[in-house]
């Protein structure tokens, strides 16, 4: 299940960060606000795409683990 999942998250991320880009390297009116404004964007797409493909799975397997433990004793 995470293989046919993973090419979609990271292309949906990779889309999102692409897309702030022009904004973040933007030096006309109002470029202050929008390139503080596209880095956080930025640094929160990869930072939540990371936690999707590695923290989430690891918590799961460990409480999934737990669960498996309790049945087993049942």
């Amino acid at each position: 299940m995470a293989l046919i999942r993973l090419r979609p998250v990271l292309m949906t991320a990779l889309v999102a960060s692409l897309g702030f880009v022009p904004m973040a390297l933007n030096t006309g009116t109002g470029a202050e606000v929008q390139r503080s404004l596209a880095t956080v964007v930025i640094g929160g797409v990869i930072s939540s795409t990371l936690l999707t493909l590695f923290v989430l799975p690891i918590l799961y397997g460990l409480l999934h683990k737990k669960d498996k433990i309790k049945t087993e004793e049942v």
